[in-house]
């Protein structure tokens, strides 16, 4: 468990209880079991972004309240060697071993207000994904900066190769994986209607 992932599970805590709502209520609202959220909020499970995009909602607050650093009203540089240097948060992909994992780099932590949620992605490379779709409400834009990966859209598999790009409405379930046993970087920017 990375420390940044601590950090993002006691903030949805953080805010549920400013909110006054049970883990009970929560997990209504979402759709999520109770023990999913529990483990969520104490750091132990991180999930993909399907999962704590429902969260954000049943909160009723944007997902990037959960990683965002300060609120900056102008335009946010992000420098190449600051995001290199900083921590990443690891999200699960949904795959049942929960070693396989990817690492996002956010690159509009302290961008206040903002709809979109732009991330480099490092995807660890799997032999033999097994993963669970997700869908949720919004858009994705996908470009590949380095390696190959799969994206299954409903009942489509797209591979993609360096230079490719993909954008799609993520309320058709879907999911990114790396090529397998290939690992890949990529640019991916979530827009979430709020």
């Amino acid at each position: 468990m990375s420390e940044n992932n601590s950090f993002v599970g006691s903030k949805i805590k953080g805010i549920r209880e400013t909110k006054n709502l049970s883990i009970e209520e929560v997990a209504e609202s979402s759709g999520l079991s109770i023990d999913q959220i529990a483990s969520i909020e104490n750091g132990q499970n991180m999930p993909s972004l399907g999962p704590l995009i429902k969260i954000a909602r049943a909160l009723g607050v944007r997902l990037g309240t959960f990683m965002d650093d300060n609120d900056a009203l102008g335009p946010v540089v992000c420098r190449a060697e600051d995001r290199e240097r900083d921590s990443s948060i690891s999200f699960s992909n949904g795959a049942t071993d929960a070693r396989k994992h990817m690492e996002y780099h956010p690159l509009a932590q302290q961008k206040a207000g903002r709809h979109m949620e732009p991330f480099v992605i490092d995807i660890h490379p799997e032999e033999a994904p097994e993963f669970q779709l997700s869908a949720h409400e919004g858009e994705e834009f996908i470009y590949v900066m380095q390696g190959e990966v799969e994206i299954v859209y409903g009942k489509e598999t797209y591979h993609l190769k360096e230079g490719d790009s993909i954008f799609y409405d993520s309320i058709v379930k879907h999911h990114v994986h790396g090529a397998p046993g290939k690992s890949a970087k990529i640019l991916a920017v979530v827009y979430i209607p709020f």
